[in-house]
C-alpha cells in the first residue's frame, strides 16, 4: 500500500507541476510586444491572450486571428512558427503608451501592436493594428 501511495503522490505532483506554467513578462513595453508577437507566431494562443489588453473588442479580434491561423495550411503555419521577430522600433508616445514595429523573417511584412501600461503590466491593444486608434 505503501509503495502505490508514493507512486500516486509522484504522479499527482508531476501533473500540477506541468499544469503551473511560469508566469509571462509583462514588464516592459518591449518584452510584453515581442512575447505576444512570439506566442502568436508559434500558435500558441493560450499565451499570447495572456499578454493581451482584456476587453470584448480585443478579444473579437483576437479570435479573429485564430479562426485565420486555423485555416493556413501545416507549411504556411511552420512558416509562421520558425519566423524571426524582427523589430524595427518601440515607439513611446506616452508614459502609458508605445507603438511596437515589427517584421517576422518568413512574410516580412510590417507591422505594429500598441501596448498600454495598465497598473504595472504592458498589454497588447490588438484592435490598434487594425484601425489605428
Amino acid at each position: 500500500m505503501k509503495p502505490a501511495f508514493s507512486i500516486l503522490s509522484i504522479i499527482v505532483f508531476f501533473i500540477i507541476s506541468c499544469n503551473n506554467a511560469a508566469p509571462v513578462d509583462k514588464s516592459d513595453p518591449l518584452t510584453s510586444g515581442r512575447g505576444f508577437i512570439e506566442a502568436s507566431l508559434k500558435g500558441d494562443y493560450k499565451v499570447a491572450k495572456e499578454y493581451l489588453l482584456q476587453d470584448s473588442t480585443n478579444l473579437q479580434y483576437f479570435q479573429g486571428l485564430q479562426d485565420f491561423n486555423n485555416k493556413l495550411d501545416a507549411e504556411t503555419r511552420r512558416g509562421y512558427s520558425d519566423a524571426n521577430i524582427i523589430i524595427d522600433s518601440l515607439i513611446a508616445k506616452s508614459d502609458s503608451v508605445n507603438i511596437l514595429y515589427y517584421t517576422n523573417s518568413f512574410k516580412n511584412k510590417p507591422s505594429k501592436i500598441k501596448l498600454v501600461k495598465q497598473k504595472k503590466d504592458w498589454l497588447v491593444d490588438f484592435k490598434y493594428t487594425f484601425n489605428d486608434n
